[in-house]
C-alpha cells in the first residue's frame, strides 16, 4: 500500500484541489453549494481555519485555507467536509457506476475522489501564484471568457476590497508548470 506523504507546516497556508468521483459536474448544483457551505461552516467551528481564496468548479474545486498556529490536520477537516457533503447530497447525485471491492471496504461514497492534492504555500509570491491560478481556473477551463463572470469565486471578495480591478484579465501563462497546480 503507498505511503502518501503529506505536508505538515503548522499554521501553515495550504492550497487544495478536490475532485468529484469520476469528475462529476455537480460541484455548482445549488443543492451542492449549499450542503458545502453548512458543512464548512460546522468543520470551521469545530475546527478553525479561514479561506483566502477560492473557486468552485462543476467537478473540482481550488482552494487556500490558513490553519490556526500550532495546527496542521486540514486531512481531519477536509475528512469531515466530504463526509457531510456526501450525506446531505447521498441521494441522486452520485455516480451510477458501481463502487470498486475497495470503495465499499472502507464506506466511500461515490461523490468525491478518494484523495486531494495539496500544496504549503512557501512564500507570498507563492501565495500570490496560486490565488492567481484559483481566479483565472474557470476561463482556462472554458467556463467563461472573463474571470469576473464566473460567479463561484472569491475573486468577487478580492474585487470589493480593492486587491484585484474588476478587469483583472488573468496570470503570466509563462509561470505555470504543467501539473504544479493539482491537475
Amino acid at each position: 500500500m503507498p505511503n502518501y506523504r503529506r505536508a505538515d507546516v503548522a499554521g501553515g497556508t495550504y492550497f487544495f484541489t478536490v475532485n468529484t468521483f469520476q469528475r462529476q459536474a455537480v460541484l455548482i448544483e445549488k443543492r451542492v453549494r449549499d450542503a458545502l457551505r453548512r458543512s464548512i461552516t460546522s468543520v470551521k467551528r469545530l475546527h478553525p481555519f479561514s479561506i483566502e481564496a477560492w473557486a468552485l468548479l462543476p467537478d473540482h474545486l481550488h482552494c487556500i485555507w490558513k490553519l490556526p498556529p500550532g495546527d496542521s490536520d486540514f486531512s481531519l477537516r477536509w475528512a469531515m467536509i466530504k463526509r457531510d457533503v456526501t450525506k446531505l447530497c447521498a441521494h441522486g447525485l452520485t455516480s451510477n457506476a458501481p463502487l470498486s471491492e475497495s470503495r465499499q471496504k472502507r464506506k466511500e461514497g461515490g461523490f468525491w475522489q478518494r484523495r486531494f492534492w495539496e500544496h504549503a504555500i512557501r512564500d507570498e509570491s507563492d501565495l500570490r501564484a496560486h490565488i492567481d491560478y484559483i481566479r483565472w481556473n474557470p476561463v482556462k477551463h472554458g467556463y467563461v471568457k472573463e474571470v469576473k463572470d464566473w460567479p463561484y469565486s472569491t475573486f468577487h471578495r478580492f474585487v470589493a476590497n480593492g486587491v484585484y480591478p474588476e478587469d483583472w484579465g488573468g496570470i503570466d501563462e509563462t509561470t505555470i508548470k504543467d501539473g504544479q497546480y493539482g491537475e
